[in-house]
């Protein structure tokens, strides 16, 4: 290859400069609308008759700053992050998966009376208890994908529906002594909703670093979405899923089968939903590794808004679940300040709301251009 060609190939300074100030523009976008966001936070809690200080540093101290407090936040990100993951792949799909609370709180029972009622050695539990949590998260995304396919009925609709049907089928396994996940009977007659521990053996290995201890499916999770991100962007799989979720009509021509692919990734959303529950169950962050009716503590809906404001991009859904593992953890040392711990759902939906804007404006700016070429053009 002559120099001339390389020279050609370089990008132009034009190119560079118009490069460097589009990156400029959307970071600069990014930043007004999360300060934005903070600033009415701060707002919100002014008007409830706190000090914004005093709530942001009592965050800080409950999530990262106090003693063994990022460990705990560690804990709470690596469920958030398995379901946003899973969220991710279907959503490259096309697909709108919103039930992942109810396919947590299945994959978690399912984990349990598997983990309670299978007697075998502690690793054999384990791995037989997590086939359970991800089997029953996937299959119960597996129905909305059947009837989505076979039926025509909106997979937005189902999945929601099946959130409430999950609830009460775990409710009915507490109500009746027929079923594994009868109560136990503790103290004077009392019934406590919840099961039998797991055992020592299929408990998670936990890690201790710097006087914070949390599980090995850190690293589990991180790996994972490793994985997501190379299979989604550098695979033919992944470019198939993803031409499917942009264009049906053309992916079907180049012959790419919506059934087969889009089942396929709302079993893989359910699957790591359920996965999510198997690592809350055995982790120790969560219940004291027991399962009860309110086991998944809206981890379902979190995790969904993660993958929302990680733009399905798998890589930041490690930054942005931690960042609201740090709102989960921090908000328990809120009663200090006298300030409501509800405070932080405000805070969290204001970020959400404040990462969906920069995407709007530059989406309604190319909108706006490309209408202005056609009409320059004409």
């Amino acid at each position: 290859m002559t120099a001339s060609v390389v020279r050609a190939l370089r990008p132009t300074r034009a190119r560079r400069d118009a490069l460097a100030g589009r990156l400029s523009e959307v970071v600069g976008l990014y930043v007004l609308s999360i300060l934005g966001a903070l600033a009415l936070s701060a707002v919100l809690v002014s008007a409830t008759g706190g000090s914004w200080r005093s709530v942001l540093s009592a965050l800080i101290d409950g999530s990262i700053r106090n003693p063994g407090r990022w460990g705990t936040t560690i804990g709470g990100a690596i469920p958030l992050l398995t379901i946003a993951l899973g969220t991710i792949v279907n959503a490259k799909a096309g697909l709108v998966n919103i039930g992942q609370e109810g396919q947590l709180l299945l994959g978690g029972a399912c984990a349990a009376i598997v983990a309670v009622h299978f007697d075998a050695p502690g690793a054999l539990v384990f791995f037989a208890l997590a086939a359970a949590g991800v089997a029953g998260g996937a299959v119960w995304a597996g129905l909305a994908a059947a009837l989505r396919y076979w039926r025509d009925v909106p997979e937005v609709l189902t999945t929601l529906l099946l959130v409430a049907v999950a609830s009460q089928v775990v409710a009915f396994g507490f109500s009746t002594e027929r079923l594994l996940l009868a109560p136990l009977s503790e103290g004077q007659g009392t019934q406590v909703q919840q099961t039998l521990r797991v055992p020592e053996g299929a408990r998670l290995p936990r890690i201790t670093l710097f006087g914070n201890e949390f599980p090995i499916a850190a690293f589990a999770a991180v790996i994972l979405a490793a994985v997501v991100a190379f299979i989604l962007a550098r695979t033919v799989w992944g470019f198939r899923l993803r031409m499917l979720g942009s264009n049906q009509r053309t992916a079907t021509r180049a012959g790419v089968r919506p059934a087969r692919y889009g089942i396929t990734a709302m079993l893989i959303s359910g699957g790591l939903a359920g996965l999510a529950g198997v690592f809350m169950l055995t982790g120790g962050d969560f219940g004291g590794y027991r399962f009860s009716p309110g086991f998944s503590i809206n981890f379902g809906w979190t995790g969904l808004l993660v993958a929302l404001v990680a733009r399905e991009r798998a890589g930041a859904a490690v930054v942005v679940a931690f960042v609201f593992a740090c709102l989960w953890t921090g908000s328990g040392f809120l009663a200090a300040t006298g300030v409501e711990r509800r405070i932080t759902d405000v805070v969290q939906a204001s970020l959400v709301l404040a990462l969906l804007i920069p995407p709007a404006v530059l989406f309604i700016r190319a909108r706006r251009r490309a209408a202005a070429l056609r009409r320059v053009r004409v």
